[in-house]
């Protein structure tokens, strides 16, 4: 499940933290008699549960079938459930004592879930652990540890109306590669009761000017906050300067639900998503045209946002040797392909990345992007963070960018280091 970021990664922290406690307290809910296979493994006659969050019908069935197959083949025993609040049933199945053996696990869970000892890092042991890329295996490496294969990954880019922008006289050459063509193209756009881009008022966007500018929230190891550093003040000044001149828009303020449907009703002709919109344009807009473009390069260069998942393992599984079998099944090159074509997100292995971009060239941004991304911090406790800083980009077009990141910076020094 790759869509709509803010909303699906959104992580229960204080859920994750009853789950510790149970887990402290209470130990495992399997049965102890699990044998150690190799490597330290756990094998038994069990069968496997999965359990997803499924951005919706195609995704459910894409990955039914390929854990119908692998269990076809194997001749091990598995099923999918599909929670309707990932995060909730997830911390109340290790809450239990009952949690599924394989599930989908959010970056803003990880470093909850491996303090508590519930997470197999099990990482190491993939056969194809070298072939994932190091920017998505650093989303998922705690404590030097790489806890779990990333199962697909998604990044942003920017989305151009194609009708509208040869209505404003704008061509191929037009399109922006600086700030500064940005904003001059933007201001084109913005006419007829249209504005220009329109984006989330939330850091899941907002962080792409951070990034060209040069900032983070963290720094690479996530072991320090630089959330008020110069870099950031200037990516949200710029974003904050184009909002006030009207060609730049935050997708409520003109009525729309997220950046997607603000495209797809042209109220604006430029937004910045993820190639999840590539689903919500053919069912719901199949006649607006649009050009995938990368953003636009800041000051210190390209950047963009990257989301991801990876397939957890359960360390009180009985049967750890299986689900480690099951996950390099589900991240091989056919099986991330198959996931791609049925329901959108781009494969985590850089083995995939040729045969994608054949069957995807015009969305071939995306994955250009992989190679200047940045994901969001794992630090536990940094859902409620970014929490905080999303309601106070709200009001960035009237606000003070530097008291905003003074006061993430402080709160985010509260659990960083």
């Amino acid at each position: 499940m790759t869509q709509r970021p803010l909303i699906r990664r959104t992580a229960a922290p204080a859920l994750v933290a009853v789950a510790a406690l149970a887990l402290a307290g209470c130990g495992s809910g399997f049965d102890d008699t699990a044998d150690s296979g190799d490597g330290g493994l756990t094998t038994s006659e069990d069968g496997l549960t999965i359990l997803i969050g499924s951005s919706g019908e195609a995704e459910t069935a894409a990955v039914e079938e390929a854990v119908a197959a692998w269990s076809a083949e194997s001749g091990i025993d598995a099923s999918v459930q599909v929670a309707n609040d990932l995060n909730q049933q997830l911390a109340q199945g290790f809450a239990a004592g009952s949690p599924p053996d394989v599930f989908y696990l959010s970056t803003d869970a990880l470093a909850g879930y491996a303090d508590s000892g519930a997470l197999l890092p099990y990482g190491d042991q993939l056969s194809n652990a070298d072939d994932f890329y190091p920017s998505l295996v650093q989303n998922f490496t705690y404590e030097d540890e790489f806890y779990c294969a990333p199962k697909d990954f998604s990044t942003l880019a920017l989305i151009i109306n194609e009708g509208l922008w040869a209505d404003a006289g704008l061509t191929e050459a037009d399109v922006p590669t600086t700030w500064e063509e940005l904003a001059d193209v933007a201001a084109t756009l913005t006419q007829d009761g249209r504005v220009g881009l329109a984006f989330g008022a939330e850091y899941q966007r907002l962080g792409v000017f951070m990034a060209q500018a040069g900032g983070a929230l963290v720094t690479d190891d996530g072991t320090e906050a630089v959330a008020d550093s110069p870099e950031n003040v200037e990516g949200l000044t710029y974003a904050q300067e184009q909002l006030q001149a009207g060609s730049f828009a935050y997708v409520a303020d003109i009525g729309a639900g997220w950046g997607g449907e603000a495209f797809g009703r042209e109220l604006a002709a430029m937004t910045i998503e993820g190639n999840w919109i590539t689903g919500a344009m053919n069912a719901d807009y199949p006649d607006v045209e649009y050009l995938v473009a990368e953003l636009p390069a800041g000051p210190a260069g390209q950047g963009t946002m990257q989301f991801t998942n990876c397939w957890g393992i359960a360390a009180d599984s009985p049967n750890q040797e299986a689900a480690l079998q099951l996950v390099e099944s589900l991240t091989s090159t056919d099986a991330q392909l198959a996931f791609s074509e049925a329901f959108g997100p781009m494969p985590s292995i850089e083995s995939a990345a040729a045969d994608w971009t054949a069957a995807n060239p015009d969305l071939a941004a995306f994955l250009d992007g992989s190679a200047y991304a940045v994901g969001l911090p794992t630090n536990a406790g940094v859902s409620q963070v970014i929490g905080d800083f999303n309601a106070q980009l709200e009001s960035l077009e009237t606000g003070d960018p530097a008291g905003i990141l003074s006061s993430v910076q402080t709160n985010l020094q509260a659990i960083v280091g």
